[in-house]
């Protein structure tokens, strides 16, 4: 009878076996252990109220109807995708917004006009005229690691409804230095969202007041 033996596996062959395992298992553990780290686009203090633009006349209250945020899809999602200083991209399981990115751009774009610019959300605000509705679209939300936060996009704004309503539109793009981690990054997406809700103040104030007014300027690479 003719016995077949089965190879053996050598000793340094099993031992490094062994030892990819045991960093597998150490790497598996850390991942499941590691922290998720919460970050918001809502400022630490609620923004001041904004001075009129004369003291002889009222600012006038607007009701603002801010429709749903567009987003592009890559970055609508809970963990974060940054972009590495080689420009290759990675998510980090770690880091997340603490709600959805659309509702934490649209609730803090919403303090800044509530507070800071007395615009009042709704379709009926007492002595206000008709609504006027805002419609954002961002096509770039980049976090670059250890370089900047940017954020492209653009907006309109229509005065009233049907036909005759008045549309004003612009386009923006704005860059925060980010010169850190993750924390750098999430508060440099907060000063850009914070210059965003001045800039539709702004414009929210003067189509209030029956005025046209400029865009602000597109921002390159620092």
């Amino acid at each position: 009878m003719k016995l077949t033996t089965l190879p053996s596996l050598s000793f340094t062959a099993l031992g490094s076996a062994l030892g990819m395992a045991a960093t597998l298992f150490v790497v598996a553990g850390c991942t499941s252990t590691a922290a998720t780290r919460f970050h918001t686009l809502m400022p630490a203090e609620p923004p001041a109220a904004a001075a009129p633009g004369t003291a002889a006349v009222a600012r006038p209250r607007a009701a603002i109807v801010l429709e749903p945020i567009r987003l592009p899809a890559q970055v609508d999602q809970p963990q974060w995708l940054v972009r590495l200083p080689d420009d290759t991209v990675a998510i980090l399981e770690q880091d997340r917004w603490t709600s959805p990115l659309q509702d934490e751009l649209r609730q803090a774009l919403l303090e800044s006009l509530g507070t800071r610019w007395e615009a009042g959300t709704g379709r009926s605000v007492p002595g206000a005229g008709p609504p006027l509705r805002i419609a954002l679209e961002v096509r770039r939300f980049d976090s670059v690691v250890g370089r900047e936060a940017r954020i492209d996009g653009s907006w309109s704004i229509s005065a009233g409804e049907g036909p005759g309503s008045r549309v004003s539109q612009c386009e923006w793009s704005w860059r925060e230095p980010a010169l850190g981690g993750t924390e750098a990054l999430a508060a440099a997406h907060r000063r850009i969202v914070a210059r965003l809700g001045d800039a539709l103040g702004e414009s929210l104030d003067t189509l209030a007041r029956g005025r046209s007014f400029t865009c602000p300027a597109r921002e390159t690479a620092r």
